[in-house]
């Protein structure tokens, strides 16, 4: 699944062809995708302008110049690629429309933007723009991880008392938004606490230490393109890069990477999912 830095990058991608610019066509191939697509929404695309392209937590929000707002969840194989238009030092000509292609945007300008999703995981709605905070895949949802209000004594007050795991804590989307598996495996092994201590055990100068070194790795993360692990490809096609430092996620047995330990990476499995952290440097 797309973490925080791989949406952001999508959405830095598409920013230069869609935000400030009018949607000319909208074709929509299908009544659905994970949910069904909201009634009317070629029509209802079709001849606005994104006004502002942003994203909540794994959601990319295209505020339109018609009161609403576009939703876009990536899931775990849906792409937003664009065609037709200048990247960088490369040009990318519309290709021959593809089977999973299932919503085509031609963009003021020559681009085209398409959602392909193979499996159809991901998910497409439109919602008023003036309530959209309201809306309940985006109200329950915990602060920015890069934002103001993401800091050491909120966090502190939301573990104090969690008899949950410190890794299942920073997980929880009620919590801080957008944080994944992959960043938070990373986040711990550089804060050196242990995946499984429980949240209420952790310092205060480990939550010191949490904050910033989030934000660090997202940061980097973000300047890499994300990491491309299966499906993920960035707005122009290209692979991201992080996945090439990482330091422990998805490096079982090898040696750790502190220079001053001789421990190895281990694995163990939480919540059904794979937590890598070295046993000598994590506790």
């Amino acid at each position: 699944m797309p973490e925080l830095p791989e949406v952001e990058t999508v959405r830095r991608g598409l920013l230069p062809v869609m935000e400030g610019r009018v949607i000319l066509q909208a074709q929509v191939n299908r009544p659905d995708l994970r949910w069904p697509l909201p009634p009317g929404m070629a029509e209802r695309l079709t001849g606005a302008r994104v006004e502002t392209l942003r994203r909540r937590s794994k959601y990319i929000l295209a505020d339109l110049s018609t009161g609403e707002t576009l939703l876009v969840h990536l899931g775990m194989s849906g792409r937003m690629l664009i065609s037709g238009a200048m990247l960088g030092d490369f040009h990318h000509d519309h290709p021959a429309p593809a089977k999973h292609d299932h919503v085509v945007l031609d963009m003021e300008g020559g681009a085209r933007v398409t959602f392909n999703d193979a499996r159809r995981f991901g998910a497409m709605d439109l919602l008023p723009t003036a309530t959209a905070a309201a809306h309940p895949l985006l109200a329950v949802i915990g602060p920015e991880p890069l934002g103001n209000d993401f800091h050491e004594d909120y966090l502190a007050g939301r573990l104090a008392g969690r008899n949950t795991p410190i890794k299942a804590a920073l997980l929880d989307q009620h919590l801080v938004a957008g944080l994944g598996n992959i960043y938070v495996c990373e986040v711990l092994f550089r804060a050196g606490i242990h995946p499984a201590r429980k949240a209420r055990d952790v310092t205060g100068s480990e939550v010191a230490r949490l904050v910033p070194l989030i934000r660090e790795v997202l940061a980097e993360a973000i300047e890499a393109g994300g990491s491309s692990l299966r499906d993920y490809r960035q707005a122009d096609g290209e692979l991201g890069y992080f996945q090439h430092t990482f330091r422990v996620y998805d490096r079982e047995g090898a040696a750790c990477h502190r220079a001053d330990c001789a421990g190895s990476i281990a694995r163990i499995v939480q919540s059904g999912r794979s937590s890598y952290f070295c046993p000598q440097c994590q506790r």
